[in-house]
């Protein structure tokens, strides 16, 4: 495709997302999209074989059904939603019909935990993998209070609280939140750049949440 025409479908995209997400709640608002979308431009610039273009368009689209998953509480899947919406949302303009497909894939398989679509190509792996780095480290820190705070949450509790509480409960912390999702997101990298950049990221998030065990126990 050629760079000017992408140009100008990709700036109709951008302020479509800004749009829809730009009053999101903060931790999936469209703050969130741009640092995914910068995140996987650098894993990208690491791994030349990857599409840019697929990669810019699936990481500005990636959360576009996040508002209707969080006002629901849960109960349905974002990335499956969004990638069907997105189906038709990019036709209107008419990229390939195989653009479309790995765009649409890239979005649906996000979200991956074992038990959901697999990224099936590079591009989807460095979206996942982008989408992840922007939940740990400090940024991850920051929009772990944010929920927990959105949720009236406790400001910290012990482990055995955090574990063996629900989601969306008073007991729904931010430490909990590292418990349970955040810590192990560094095993589950899918590429090389990615893991990297996740190591380091996990020693910051391990390390605060030592320091803030630290403080209130002794």
């Amino acid at each position: 495709m050629i760079q000017s025409d992408f140009e100008s479908k990709y700036t109709h995209i951008y302020e479509f997302v800004k749009s829809k997400l730009q009053s999101a709640p903060g931790c999936h608002d469209f703050d969130h999209t741009l640092r995914v979308l910068r995140n996987a431009e650098k894993l990208a610039a690491e791994i030349p074989e990857a599409d840019l273009q697929i990669i810019r368009i699936a990481a500005l689209l990636h959360d576009i059904a996040r508002p209707e998953e969080m006002s629901a509480k849960g109960k349905f899947c974002h990335a499956r939603e969004g990638a069907a919406s997105c189906a038709s949302e990019l036709k209107k303009y008419d990229f390939p019909q195989a653009m479309i497909e790995k765009i649409c894939d890239c979005i649906r398989s996000h979200r991956f935990r074992g038990d959901g679509p697999t990224p099936q190509s590079i591009e989807a792996e460095i979206v996942y993998d982008a989408d992840k780095l922007d939940s740990i480290g400090a940024v991850g820190i920051g929009r772990a209070f944010h929920f927990a705070g959105r949720e009236n949450a406790r400001v910290h509790n012990t482990g055995e609280e955090a574990l063996n509480s629900e989601a969306y409960s008073r007991e729904d912390s931010a430490y909990r939140e590292y418990l349970v999702k955040l810590r192990h997101v560094p095993d589950k990298m899918l590429t090389v750049a990615g893991k990297r950049h996740a190591a380091a990221r996990a020693k910051f998030m391990h390390d605060f949440f030592e320091q803030i065990e630290s403080e209130i126990k002794d």
